[in-house]
This record gives C-alpha cells, structure tokens and sequence, in this order.
C-alpha cells in the first residue's frame, strides 16, 4: 500500500485523534497535495514546524493503527465479504425457486454493497 494512500486512509479512522494542528498539517500535505512551502504560507508557520508536524502526526497515526488495528480489520472484512461473494456468485441458480432466487440476489447485493463502503 502506498503511502499516500495509507496516510489518507489513518487520517480517516484516526485523525481526530491527533492535534487540531497535525490533522490540518497532514490533510494539507496529503490530501490537499499541498507542499511544505505552501501549508507554511497557509498556516503561517515555519517549513520545519510543516515537517515536525508531519513527523509526529504521521508517528502518531501509525501508533494508534497498531494499537487499535482498525484499518487492518476492515481489509480482513473486505477479503472476507469479497470470498463470500465469490462463494454466492458459483451457485447454480438455474433450479432455484422465484423465491429462492430473490434471496440469493438479494445476499449477493448486500455483500456488494458492504465491499463498496
């Protein structure tokens, strides 16, 4: 996973609980693909407060995904729902009951729609 991804992915489950400071910082620099010179100008702080603001707010979400786990634990659910589906798309529906079908349909669009959230 590259780090852009990772850092926008941290900042989405844990970045409330980082600084007011170190979220702006990060949502600037990662999201907003702003760079060190351009959140400076914009918050009015030094290139090095950027990048020690950086540093502890990147250390920070790292910490509190071992800690917690979060993200970890929605991939190993998206896996899970993708083989659920996998499961549910090799079964012979051709013999199956209106009924039947409409519920074998309607578990496949759940399952969909759990791996696209």
């Amino acid at each position: 996973m590259d780090e852009l991804y990772m850092i926008g992915l941290l900042l989405d489950y844990y970045g409330q609980m980082v600084t007011k400071r170190q979220y702006e910082v990060l949502d600037l620099h990662y999201n907003g693909d702003y760079s060190f010179g351009e959140i400076a100008e914009e918050l009015n702080i030094s290139r090095q407060g950027v990048y020690d603001n950086i540093k502890r707010g990147k250390a920070a979400l790292f910490e509190m995904e071992q800690k917690l786990g979060l993200i970890g634990r929605f991939n190993r659910q998206k896996e899970k729902a993708s083989e659920i589906l996998k499961t549910l798309e090799e079964i012979d529906s051709s013999a199956m009951s209106g009924k039947d079908f409409e519920s074998l349909e309607k578990a496949r669009q759940t399952v969909r729609s759990i791996m696209e959230d």
